[in-house]
């Protein structure tokens, strides 16, 4: 065999080698997507039923002496908040089903509609007192969750009876039940009852916790990745520095929840379950992923613009901060954006710190206890009822809408800053 047909079989063996490597290289991506599509599906299917919610009509009497009122005068709004509400969505039940008279099945009939309808039905008298003297009052109120869950998807859970499904079956024959866009899901806290949960005060929370993330680790990191870049001399000093800011990357969240609970918490006695200390700690967790990637970026500058720079008589001052930071932009805001995204996935530091606690109410700053959509995601999960599996689908999907919108702001700035030479 001459060397011709040696060098071609040759030739034949590696160009089989990279098309079995390229059909591998293709088959894994295949299957990545794959996984992701059914990951996503999943999602999504268990998360459609959480964004509508049932609904039953009834018909209030609100007449002066049905709700023990005054038979003359104002009805003013301490009047209204002295009403038993709870005993007027039962007269209306029972309107509405004349036929049911046993105890028993009273009690199922109560147990259709949400324990929520009666601040429903005092939120409406309380904003409009007047309502009271028109004696009658039509609402849609929301269904309890077993019902919801029941009409929304027809499945049978224990919770709910044979005779409440022939009740859910007579209100849909008189048109007295539907199905609505859940707005509560956007507009109200969390809540024991399902129907009644939503994610507003995990939504808040995130955005100030990542506010003080956003405020202390992207000009702390973004000075220390100047420094060592650009001013640090080259000694044991800053050699220590570097390796343990690699070292700290690699160090898992939940030890950075520790030290925030220790030092944040227990010494500085910062309120515990604010998004304060929250922040802090995903700072801390944050910085070495900016510094990184600040140093990175700094250094893909090229050294001719430093020296033309300088050549021209600027400082070594002027150089860092009128060429090489500007230059360095896209990549120093795409590693803090990610850095950020990736703090907004994190539950486990948060948890040490108290903010696995359960908020109802909506935090209006730094200081208020509040929660985070993680962290939200977690405690619905634990939940036994069936309908928090639909909310907890629903927040993971508003989870991966924030952190597709960060990452796409990344991209955006990185194309928006940057230059080419």
């Amino acid at each position: 065999m001459n060397n011709t047909e040696v060098i071609k079989q040759s030739l034949k063996k590696r160009y089989a080698r990279e098309k079995r490597f390229q059909l591998y290289s293709r088959s894994a991506v295949f299957v990545g997507f794959i996984f992701l599509a059914l990951l996503l599906t999943d999602i999504i299917i268990k998360a459609t039923p959480a964004f509508s919610v049932t609904e039953i009509r009834l018909d209030f009497q609100i007449d002066r002496d049905s709700l023990d009122l005054p038979s003359e005068g104002r009805i003013d709004q301490s009047m209204v908040s002295a009403i038993n509400f709870g005993a007027v969505i039962k007269k209306s039940l029972r309107n509405a089903f004349p036929e049911v008279t046993s105890r028993k099945d009273k009690k199922q009939l109560y147990k259709l509609v949400s324990s929520g309808a009666e601040f429903v039905l005092l939120q409406k008298l309380f904003t409009n007192p007047d309502l009271v003297d028109q004696e009658k009052l039509t609402l849609w109120v929301k269904a309890d969750d077993d019902v919801d869950t029941y009409y929304k998807l027809e499945k049978r859970t224990s919770r709910i009876s044979d005779r409440q499904v022939e009740l859910i079956d007579q209100l849909e024959a008189k048109s007295r039940i539907r199905t609505a866009f859940n707005t509560t899901l956007f507009t109200a806290s969390d809540s024991r009852e399902p129907e009644q949960a939503g994610i507003r005060g995990a939504l808040l929370g995130s955005f100030w916790t990542l506010l003080v993330t956003l405020l202390v680790s992207l000009p702390v990191g973004v000075a220390a990745a100047v420094y060592l870049e650009e001013f640090a001399p080259q000694n044991k000093i800053t050699d220590f520095i570097e390796i343990n800011i690699n070292n700290l990357a690699a160090v898992p969240s939940i030890v950075f929840g520790l030290l925030g609970l220790a030092v944040f918490i227990n010494f500085f006695g910062l309120p515990r379950s604010a998004p304060l200390v929250g922040g802090l700690v995903l700072s801390l967790m944050t910085l070495p992923t900016i510094i990184i990637s600040s140093r990175a970026a700094i250094k893909s500058v090229p050294p001719s613009i430093k020296e033309a720079a300088l050549g021209v008589g600027a400082s070594h001052m002027q150089v860092v901060f009128h060429h090489t930071l500007p230059l360095a932009m896209p990549g120093i805001l795409t590693g803090s954006i990610i850095g950020m995204a990736q703090a907004l996935g994190e539950s486990a530091p948060l948890l040490m710190i108290g903010m696995v606690a359960f908020i109802v109410d909506v935090p209006g700053g730094i200081f208020d206890s509040a929660t985070v959509l993680p962290v939200q995601i977690y405690l619905w999960s634990d939940s036994p009822e069936r309908a928090f599996t639909a909310l907890t689908a629903a927040t993971i999907l508003v989870l991966l809408g924030f952190l597709i919108v960060m990452n796409a702001i990344a991209i955006y700035l990185r194309k928006q800053f940057e230059r080419r030479w």
